[in-house]
């Protein structure tokens, strides 16, 4: 009797250091939790960094045309019209940032800016969202007039990198600009000498006139 109960007691703790191992080695195949915050989760673009908590990326490894320091440069520029520090730019954000660079948009062209690069369609711009803005004028593949080329254009971050194409086109673009306003400088400054040479004239008119009615009067 005492034996067959010491058989049941032995088979009886086989058992459970068999589960016991098993469930162990589920566990280690498991991946291990990441703590929001850790320097992990901050390397791979998630919390923690702008346009975290939807998708974790890389902007370094799926932004490769463009140098550590150019990343930097968007992402402070990111961060710094991310005025909720939720990692988004919603519509009144990119309102504001456009105003501060010196080229408000309309409420439509707002949201048309927010269109052009929003792939997950929350109508508001993540940091990767963020960045295809600069690939695209890099690219060449933004429209001069659009909202999203004057945002590039006025951020005054440098995106030309070896290799990419369209970068030159963009530059013109840039080059063109700083002409335009030139120009512009010049018109102004004619029409003002103009204006001056009228007035001028009109006075001229007017002392002749006086000269002339004295004559009459003598």
């Amino acid at each position: 009797m005492a034996e067959e109960l010491a058989e049941r007691l032995g088979r009886r703790l086989g058992m459970r250091e068999g589960d016991a191992e098993q469930q162990q080695q589920q566990q280690d195949a498991e991946p291990a939790p990441v703590t929001p915050g850790s320097p992990a989760v901050r390397a791979l673009g998630g919390e923690g960094s702008p346009g975290g908590g939807r998708r974790l990326f890389s902007p370094a490894a799926e932004f490769r045309e463009f140098s550590r320091r150019q990343l930097r440069d968007m992402e402070r520029l990111f961060r710094q019209y991310d005025a909720g520090k939720d990692g988004f730019i919603d519509l009144m954000e990119l309102k504001l940032m456009m105003e501060k660079l010196g080229a408000p948009q309309t409420h439509l062209g707002l949201k048309n800016m927010i269109k052009e690069v929003d792939e997950d369609l929350d109508s508001k711009l993540s940091f990767r969202e963020f960045l295809l803005i600069f690939r695209k004028a890099a690219a060449g593949e933004l429209q001069e007039d659009s909202g999203l080329h004057a945002l590039a254009r006025l951020s005054e971050i440098d995106v030309s990198t070896e290799g990419v194409k369209g970068a030159k086109s963009f530059f013109e673009a840039k080059a063109q600009a700083v002409t335009e306003g030139s120009r512009f400088e010049e018109e102004i400054r004619a029409e003002q000498e103009e204006k001056r040479r009228q007035a001028e004239e009109m006075r001229q008119r007017k002392a002749a006139f006086k000269e002339l009615q004295s004559a009459f009067a003598q």
